[in-house]
């Protein structure tokens, strides 16, 4: 399951996670957003207890948004270590997708 995160919660559930995370950065208004939720909710699935998927709204926390320089929806941030290892932005298909994960491992 994906969890919606909060920015109080981001430093413990993102920087400080022992598995690598992806943070699907997006919006309830975002069509491309809404066409990828099911395949990051596959992927957490797929992945879990290997990696850890969590959601932003980056209409409620902006500061998020401009610490990672999320100007286009949907934008993943792939994290590993504590660190943005890479980005993905927009839609795309699964095997595209599940590829940026499969660099975490």
């Amino acid at each position: 399951m994906v969890k919606n995160l909060t920015a109080s919660e981001f430093e413990n559930e993102v920087l400080k996670s022992d598995i690598p995370v992806v943070v699907d950065c997006y919006a309830d208004w975002c069509g491309p957003c809404k066409m990828m939720a099911p395949l990051v909710d596959a992927a957490a699935n797929q992945y879990e207890g290997r990696v850890k998927f969590y959601k932003v709204n980056v209409d409620n926390e902006m500061g998020i948004a401009t610490k990672y320089n999320v100007y286009s929806i949907p934008n993943f941030l792939f994290f590993k270590n504590g660190e943005l290892v890479n980005t993905m932005v927009g839609a795309c298909p699964p095997d595209v997708f599940n590829a940026g994960v499969d660099k975490l491992l």
